[in-house]
């Protein structure tokens, strides 16, 4: 028997091994930054932590200023087109900075540097908001039928989780061995390769319905002030639902603590842990591991334990491993602990899909999302701010003891994190309705229960969006 060398299709196959390729090359550059601003240009500086923050803020306020307006473009654009174009932009704004490595030491101050790291940050991202609503578009023409689509989604995220396992432990020998400019270069050249198998891709984009020949067209006045009553009414809808403001409260604080983890925890590595940056890798490594095991066992997990009680559990299980993994002063157990943190983190993930669609009816659905996942990124944007900011600056003199247990700023500010996850999950448990119960509260009319039926069921989607 031959084997099968083809996920779902081959144009799917193709499209998937371009992104693996990329996603590898993304976590390379994301892990090298960070190690370049926190071990070479803020070295032994009190400023590092904020340095390394600004490097997440960058990439969070590409999402809110361009994530908003560029699925409106996407729908207008071809797909194909779009994301080749922003492959291409990604590549080119990569190869600059690659260039401008090559230049002799101390040619550029450091705050130059940086400013030219958060600007390559910021376009990449934004670049990014461009190409994923693309390749959602181009996924729903390759890929039809429900099970085929569940299939992709899977595949997509344990890809994403696997590029975090390769990509780091790739990153400190690149930049500390053979130089910063070849960490740069194989990102760049991951573009290459997604550019190339998306060009191999042969999608037929379905044409939208053209409106009636003697229909008339809205003045564009009309049709903004449209938009706006009926953002306005999703507004409303979302701040009169208790239930939604209480998931989008708990992924706030979910958010919060993993940007304090994201920002710090490098430092947390080369201090508290005793170990060499070279290292830094593998907590990222161990992150990666633990999220394709939440992913792979999520399902049956919200299946056995329901939405609402997974996502109160996981709560909870989370901030007790967070707390207990800012006490480690030994490399292996932090990694350890770190792999089982990620399995609940990723487990809430899974849970929240469900809770979110029960509690919007279709009509509104889209701008709940809309609310959701901007407030989500910006609470990201904050804990990174915030993170660096009491580490580096509020709590630096912090060095005390209760027992055998020392406290220095960076541990503080993430056993503090924990601490908060875990109150987060008391709320939770105190908050939360049933998954029906919610989609009652969330509409408030006893007609739409069809409508809330058909909202509870989960949708596999990508994970290009931000995650609690």
């Amino acid at each position: 028997m031959r084997p099968r060398l083809t996920l779902i299709n081959r144009d799917y196959t193709r499209l998937w091994a371009g992104q693996a390729v990329s996603s590898v090359g993304d976590a390379v550059f994301n892990t090298t930054l960070v190690l370049w601003v926190a071990t070479v240009l803020a070295k032994d500086e009190p400023w590092a932590p904020v340095a390394v923050g600004g490097i997440v803020m960058a990439s969070g306020v590409s999402v809110l200023v361009i994530g908003p307006l560029a699925g409106v473009f996407v729908d207008r654009w071809d797909k194909r087109a779009t994301m080749l174009r922003s492959e291409v932009l990604r590549g080119a704004l990569v190869a600059v900075l690659t260039a401008l490595t090559l230049l002799p030491d101390g040619t550029l101050p450091t705050g130059v540097w940086l400013a030219l790291i958060y600007v390559t940050v910021l376009l990449l991202n934004a670049a990014g908001q461009f190409f994923s609503p693309a390749r959602f578009a181009v996924l729903a023409d390759l890929v039809t039928g429900d099970a085929d689509r569940a299939r992709a989604a899977g595949i997509g995220q344990a890809t994403g989780e696997t590029a975090w396992i390769i990509g780091p432990p790739l990153a400190a020998p690149l930049l500390f061995t053979a130089g910063l400019q070849w960490a740069l270069l194989l990102n760049g050249l991951s573009y290459a390769v997604s550019y190339a198998a998306i060009r191999s891709v042969r999608v037929r984009e379905a044409r939208p319905v053209s409106a009636p020949a003697g229909a008339a067209r809205k003045p564009a006045a009309r049709q903004r002030g449209a938009w706006v009553r009926e953002f306005a009414d999703g507004l409303r809808f979302f701040a009169g639902s208790r239930f939604l403001v209480a998931l989008l409260l708990l992924t706030v604080i979910g958010q919060f603590g993993m940007g304090a983890l994201g920002t710090l925890n490098v430092f947390f590595a080369t201090g508290n842990l005793h170990a060499d940056a070279h290292l830094y890798g593998y907590l990222g490594m161990a992150m990666g591991a633990g999220g394709i095991t939440g992913a792979l066992s999520g399902g049956r997990t919200v299946q056995w334990l329901g939405a609402r009680r997974t996502t109160w559990i996981s709560l909870l299980v989370s901030g007790v491993l967070l707390i207990a993994y800012s006490r480690q002063t030994g490399f292996p157990a932090g990694v350890a602990l770190l792999f089982v943190f990620t399995v609940p983190l990723t487990l809430l993930n899974t849970a929240m899909s469900p809770l979110l669609l029960a509690a919007a009816p279709p009509e509104y659905r889209g701008r709940v999302v809309a609310v959701f996942y901007p407030v989500t990124r910006l609470a990201s944007i904050l804990s990174a701010a915030l993170s660096g900011w009491l580490a580096g600056s509020a709590l630096r003199g912090v060095d005390g003891s209760l027992g055998p247990l020392r406290f220095g700023p960076v541990d503080t500010v993430i056993a503090v994190a924990g601490l908060v996850i875990l109150l987060a999950g008391v709320f939770a448990w105190a908050a939360l309705p049933g998954t029906e119960s919610a989609g009652k509260a969330a509409a408030g009319r006893p007609e739409r229960a069809p409508e809330r039926k058909a909202a509870a069921e989960v949708i596999a989607h990508d994970d290009g969006e931000p995650s609690p």
